[in-house]
């Protein structure tokens, strides 16, 4: 089958025929027969322009078409054809079934190609082409969707290329500490097999190397298994669901499901799923993603329902009104090269914990290569007087180069390990809690947050709504008595409820169901019997909807419905209809008894809708399209209430929160009797405490008046979503750190000011989604704590890390520098400090990234975000722990020949190196706890946490007692092995008494930081120094140069002169 459509340009052009390869032409008076039909298919004279707009008889008039041309082809006889130049032709593909291409669909949309389009038939052609009726969609049938899969393609765009683990290991080999201990152990190496040939000198070098290698695969191992987590996380993350029509019936389906030819819906806060044509747009307006190719250079584009022909792309965001579009491409074929590129080359910004790590780990290293540097000089200088040779001189040289630097430069980098494993744990356990984390920043940044900003539908409340109240002229009407009231008043508010409302929204929802229940709403009939003329759909901003029909018996007949907001809806009316149908006028007093009849409505926790009419005369709608719905002179014809309840536990959240110092906010857009009594009845809103304010007022505020009012704010009522996103912006310019918590579209741009932004999972839509950084998966606010408690275990597993490490590396390096000048040799050898770096600390890294939050967590305040990451009690716990250590293994490098009565010079060197071992081991269960005196409490619990410490105590035992010879070590007997452990044990007790020392207020972190900043200064001022001194010898040395120069030169001319 083939389907030819001729078009005028084309009809104008002479037809040319082929003779082996062309159509046989049928007779004449078929031909012209077929030709007259469609004429008057097309008359205008015959038809309504409402008849020949109407898309059911444009699908038959274009069935017909397409018939009446597929039966001439057929009856060709022809195989194969070569069109008329007067037609454009379609190829079909046997194995399709479909009667267009995928080339040309996406060449239309993306080219925004009017002229194809039209060459095609418009939006009608192409629906026959692709098998879709416009009204009903496509068959809801496995069949016919897989078939459509196979020929245009999946909703689902590849994945980016995955790195592998090779390409995490160049990234750790760059490392600068791992270069220069590669340069070192490839020197040391190198003179070690010159000065003791190779079956003794390849040990010190030789294992450096090896063991630098061993810390590029932890590093490279790390990292490609967070990355792998985390890849893993945002992939379950996506979720979103879309309106389609399919058989007749609109149904939810995920965007990845969608098929070309499906009839999509869309609404406010939808993301286009694909590329696709405009059926019907009501008040459309669109956000243009800049990222996105051949779009205008407009950020908004609007559409109208006369907009027919209207070309949507895939990523375009709807911001108002909504519509119905035919999909024309899916998957690759509706992105853009670059997006796809852009996808899989997402660059990894560093997170703020990441970046502070990396500022403190700069600073030590910056020391401890200054360290280094200068105790190198000193023990060159001391060398001279050894009488060792030249190549002895260097070899120890660098060992003493290399055990310093393995003293206070750590590989793999234990903190940037540490940070991976802890928060790669967190996000696997917050998955498992149904909170999805998006963006790595806010598992962090939500440690800092002092402010959470709610939404209340959907977020405090459950979103299932249900009408529980009808208010119809002075009175409530009574459950199972609402068609005993005035015929004519429940037919209007049957119209008004079936015509101006659209399915997907819950309230919009509750609504519908209620009006077919109670009120036998026949929705399909009254939509029958009325032609929308006009939309004006909902808005956050205006809290209404209106629509403007014309009943079909009755041509002359214009209508208003409105919907909305019951205050602003009031505001509106001069009219109203009571019980009895009777219109009566809405003076003063009873407009106020109505405003009352709300407030307590509102004040019972239910959300007042109220619906209007209004007849227009047809005068006043002269232009359909440009007509504006009247915004005056309404009829009131009831108020319903709608009640939402709060979701179960939300109370307890709101507690936990307000316990951990998180002030809790609800801003909605609900009236403000009704927002105070569900803020009431969360807790939110306390006796005495907190205050209630409605978004104008607060817009209306001077900027200093809502800074220095937005810390007493407790709930915002009647917001708007710019409200909102000024509300975020006064409390963060006051200092807070604020979350926002949220699921509708109206909540995306004060999301994305917030510093962390929530997405409540269930009900949200695409737009808020984007937006967000944790995502919610079941909307439960339950869930918000745990994500806050994990947060701070986060910040607190590292804190508890930097003690440990920092306390090994500190009583490290003192032990080494003393004991050098000392005994002229390093307490700790480099391969030993090795050893320790990548077993112990390695491990325990692993040990405390396992570390459960506690429910001590949520009793403190959140962590001021200027504050050090190295306080005053880490501080604390530090000093007495490495003054300990390096004073124990002082005495025994020093004397211990004369305490275990040996000559045996490697028994003191075993039992420094094992007695240093086994203080982390218990160093690490006192760091367990940063102020709290019991550090074994819960300790079983954490099952891993003893599990690798038992592994530490092994792999020690291994190394001294079976390969000696790999640690240079000597075995030790059982008492040996006690007093190790007794000497090691004893850091407990030093811990406990330690954390009973008053600390100062006063962070001694910031001191260093100002000594920091005055340093780089002087070091600055030095550099200047050193070089405009170096400019300035240059230039006298140049001049000297000149200076002799010139005089060779007059030499050699009194010379000539005298000769």
């Amino acid at each position: 089958m083939t389907l030819i459509i001729k078009s005028k340009k084309q009809a104008e052009q002479p037809d040319h025929l082929s003779t082996s390869n062309s159509f046989k032409i049928m007779s004449t008076s078929l031909e012209s027969e077929s030709e007259r039909i469609l004429e008057l298919l097309n008359d205008e004279s015959i038809t309504s322009k409402k008849v020949r707009n109407n898309p059911i008889m444009k699908y038959w008039r274009f069935a017909f078409a397409a018939s009446v041309l597929g039966f001439r082809a057929q009856q060709s006889g022809t195989k194969t054809m070569c069109p008329y130049s007067s037609y454009s032709a379609l190829n079909i593909e046997a194995e399709s079934g479909f009667g267009i291409k995928q080339t040309v669909l996406s060449q239309l949309v993306e080219e925004k190609d009017e002229v194809l389009l039209e060459e095609l038939g418009g939006v009608d052609g192409i629906a026959v082409a692709l098998r879709t009726d416009l009204v009903r969609g496509i068959h809801d049938e496995v069949e016919d969707i897989d078939r459509r899969r196979k020929a245009f393609g999946a909703n689902i765009l590849p994945n980016p290329p995955k790195k592998g683990f090779v390409q995490f290991l160049w990234p750790a080999m760059l490392d600068i500490n791992v270069l220069i201990l590669i340069i070192c152990g490839s020197v040391s190496l190198g003179l070690g097999i010159e000065l003791y040939r190779p079956k003794e000198g390849w040990k010190d070098g030789g294992s450096i190397l090896i063991g630098v290698f061993f810390a590029i695969i932890v590093t490279a191992t790390s990292d490609y298994w967070h990355n792998s987590v985390f890849e893993k996380l945002l992939k379950d993350s996506y979720n979103i669901q879309i309106d389609v029509v399919r058989s007749g019936s609109r149904q939810q389906i995920l965007v990845p499901e969608i098929v070309v030819g499906d009839v999509v819906c869309l609404k406010h806060g939808d993301k286009i799923p694909a590329h696709g044509l405009v059926l019907e747009a009501h008040s459309l307006k669109l956000q243009v993603d800049k990222a996105i190719g051949k779009q205008d250079h407009s950020d908004h584009v609007e559409l109208n329902l006369t907009n027919r022909n209207a070309f949507l792309l895939s990523g375009t965001k709807v911001v108002d009104g909504f519509a119905s579009m035919l999909v024309t491409s899916v998957g690759v074929r509706a992105r853009c090269d670059h997006m796809i590129s852009r996808i899989g080359h997402n660059s990894r910004k560093l997170t703020p914990l990441q970046a502070r790590l990396k500022k403190l780990d700069s600073v030590i290293d910056m020391v401890g290569y200054v360290f280094t540097f200068v105790v190198v000089i000193l023990v060159t200088l001391l060398a001279n007087f050894t009488g060792k040779d030249g190549l002895a001189k260097i070899y120890d040289t660098v060992n003493i180069v290399v055990g310093l630097i393995m003293s206070i430069l750590n590989i793999p980098n234990p903190w940037w390990l540490s940070l991976l494993l802890t928060r790669a744990y967190a996000m696997k356990k917050l998955k498992a809690e149904n909170a999805m984390v998006r963006q790595l920043s806010a598992l962090e940044t939500i440690n800092f947050a002092t402010t959470i900003c709610v939404n209340k539908t959907g977020t405090i409340t459950m979103n299932q709504m249900k009408v529980t109240k009808l208010w119809l002229g002075k009175d409530f009407v009574a459950q199972g008595a609402y068609l005993s009231n005035a015929p004519n008043v429940i037919k209007l508010l049957q119209e008004g409820i079936a015509l101006n409302s659209i399915t997907g929204c819950p309230t919009e929802e509750a609504v519908l169901s209620w009006a077919v229940q109670d009120l036998d709403m026949n929705t399909e009939e009254i939509k029958r019997s009325h032609d929308i003329l006009h939309i004006e759909a909902f808005s956050s901003e205006s809290k209404k909807s209106a629509i403007l029909t014309k009943r079909k018996a009755h041509y002359e007949i214009y209508e208003v419905h409105l919907k909305g907001a019951a205050e602003s809806v009031l505001a509106m009316c001069t009219h109203y209809y009571d019980a009895s149908g009777i219109f009566k006028a809405l003076d003063h007093n009873q407009k106020m008894k109505f405003e009352q009849v709300i407030q307590g409505m509102a004040a019972s926790s239910l959300r007042c809708i109220a619906f209007a009419h209004k007849e227009v005369e047809a005068k006043e709608v002269q232009d359909v399209d440009k007509v504006e719905v009247p915004k005056d002179g309404m009829t009131l014809i009831g108020i319903v209430g709608i009640s939402d309840p709060c979701r179960p536990g939300v109370t307890d959240a709101v507690k936990d929160l307000q316990n951990a110092g998180v002030n809790v906010k609800m801003i909605t857009g609900d009236n403000i009797f009704a927002a105070k009594a569900i803020a009431t009845e969360c807790g939110i809103l306390r006796p005495y405490s907190g205050e209630v304010i409605e978004g104008v007022k607060f817009r209306n505020y001077t900027p200093e008046e809502r800074m220095k009012k937005v810390d007493e704010i407790c709930v915002m009522a009647s917001s708007s979503p710019s409200d909102k996103l000024l509300m975020v912006q006064c409390l963060k310019r006051k200092g807070h750190v604020v979350a926002l918590a949220g699921s509708g579209t109206n909540n995306s741009l004060a999301m994305k000011e917030a510093d962390i932004g929530v997405f409540m999972g269930i009900q949200g839509t695409e737009v808020t989604d984007e937006s967000s950084d944790i995502v919610i998966l079941d909307g439960n606010f339950a869930s918000i704590p745990k994500v806050f408690m994990w947060g701070r275990c986060l910040y607190s597993s590292i804190q508890k890390f930097i003690q440990y490490q920092l306390t090994t590396s500190f009583a490290g390096l003192i032990a080494n520098f003393v004991g050098l000048f000392l005994s002229q040799e390093l307490t700790l050898t480099a391969l030993q400090l090795l050893w320790v770096h990548l077993i112990t600390e390695t491990l325990a890294c692993l040990a405390f990234a396992t570390e459960k939050p506690t429910k001590e967590l949520m009793k403190k305040p959140p962590v001021c975000k200027t504050e050090p990451l190295i306080t005053n009690i880490m501080l604390r716990n530090i000093l007495p722990q490495t003054l300990y250590q390096v004073a124990l293994l002082l005495v025994i490098q020093i004397d211990g020949a004369s305490i275990f009565s040996t000559d045996d010079d490697m028994l003191p060197v075993t039992f420094t190196f094992t007695s240093y071992v086994l203080c982390q081991v218990f160093n690490q269960v006192n760091a367990r706890k940063l102020e709290t005196k019991n550090v074994f409490e819960k300790i079983h619990r954490n099952k891993l946490f003893l599990v690798i410490t038992a592994v530490i105590i092994i792999l020690q035992i291994l190394l001294v007692e079976i390969l000696k010879m790999i640690g240079d070590t000597e075995k030790l007997n059982w008492p040996e092995w006690g007093i190790c452990v007794g000497v090691a044990a004893f850091t407990l007790p030093i811990g406990w008494v330690a954390r009973f020392i008053p600390i100062p207020d006063k962070q001694v972190v910031s001191y260093l930081m100002v000594v920091e900043v005055f340093g780089r200064l002087l070091l600055r001022k030095l550099t200047s120094m050193l070089t405009w001194a170096s400019q300035v010898l240059y230039v006298m040395h140049r001049n000297q140069q000149l200076t002799a120069f010139l005089a060779i030169t007059d030499r050699h001319r009194q010379c000539a002169s005298l000769s």
